[in-house]
């Protein structure tokens, strides 16, 4: 049986691996049995000239009949393997998945198109196709970001082996947008730990987040926070940890108001500090009776 086809599911150990049946596929099953009941759909269907299927199937997929063409190519997958033509099924096998939007599939096939055909002339086209599928498949930065970290890497797999690429301007581009969007994304998450009073995890998450994102456009609202978050981590702080806290509260302070002298936030921060500061000076004179 064919590797490349859907219906060759193989067990761990083999060569080959089959995603799982998409909510996708099934639709256009669906759509498939209903579409070879029509008289003219159903003779291409039920013809046993290879050439004819493949040049009709062509045209379905041309005039955008995606789920047409799907299983007339899936057939041709078969009948076309070791033939010229089984590299141009093939291309055209994923493309259809991707004109339906079935995205995880298409990522699959498109992969497996530029493993199988290396050297092919549809090959560069389908790497960035297969990156597209991930770049289509990250969510949104509040939810898990694993297609995101999937899609720079595919893109950056795409550049590096074409360097000189027609989509060159266009991956970076969209490596600049998703690097902007993990950015946001751990942001976020140090902001929460603040927003939940989690001090100390907030302080902490916050240098990380400077040290990985130097050039931040979050950096000053970041220092802000640092400040705030030490103050509070301070407060409720033993005793005993308090000085060393306030003081570590009003470095942060004077380090951001260097680094933002004009920030939104400066006037806050300033009391913040001064709040520091005579916390300070009591804990200094209760040590002094």
């Amino acid at each position: 049986m064919y590797p490349f086809s859907p219906s060759n599911r193989l067990t761990k150990g083999n060569n080959y691996f089959c995603p799982p049946m998409s909510k996708n596929f099934l639709l256009f099953f669906i759509a498939f049995l209903s579409f070879v009941s029509c008289s003219e759909y159903g003779r291409v269907v039920k013809s046993t000239d290879a050439e004819f299927k493949f040049t009709k199937a062509v045209e379905y997929y041309e005039s955008k009949e995606y789920f047409k063409a799907l299983p007339i190519f899936e057939e041709l997958i078969g009948i076309t393997r070791g033939t010229d033509r089984a590299e141009e099924v093939y291309y055209y096998y994923a493309k259809c998945h991707y004109g339906i939007k079935d995205y995880y599939l298409a990522n699959y096939y498109f992969k497996q198109f530029t493993k199988t055909y290396s050297t092919s002339r549809y090959a560069e086209e389908c790497l960035f196709l297969a990156a597209m599928c991930s770049y289509k498949l990250s969510p949104d930065f509040s939810l898990d970001q694993t297609e995101t970290k999937a899609a720079i890497d595919e893109f950056q797999l795409f550049l590096d082996r074409y360097p000189n690429s027609a989509n060159r301007d266009t991956s970076n581009y969209i490596v600049s947008h998703l690097n902007t969007k993990l950015e946001l994304k751990d942001f976020e998450v140090s902001r929460l730990y603040v927003k939940t009073e989690k001090y100390k995890s907030g302080i902490q998450s916050l240098k990380d987040f400077q040290k990985t994102y130097p050039n931040s456009s979050y950096k000053e609202e970041a220092m802000y926070l640092i400040v705030k978050a030490a103050y509070q981590y301070a407060l409720n702080s033993i005793e005993s940890k308090q000085a060393e806290r306030f003081r570590d509260s009003v470095e942060s302070y004077t380090t951001f108001a260097t680094a933002f002298p004009e920030s939104k936030w400066l006037k806050e921060a300033a009391e913040i500090a001064e709040k520091s500061n005579r916390a300070l000076e009591r804990l200094a004179s209760n040590d002094t009776q």
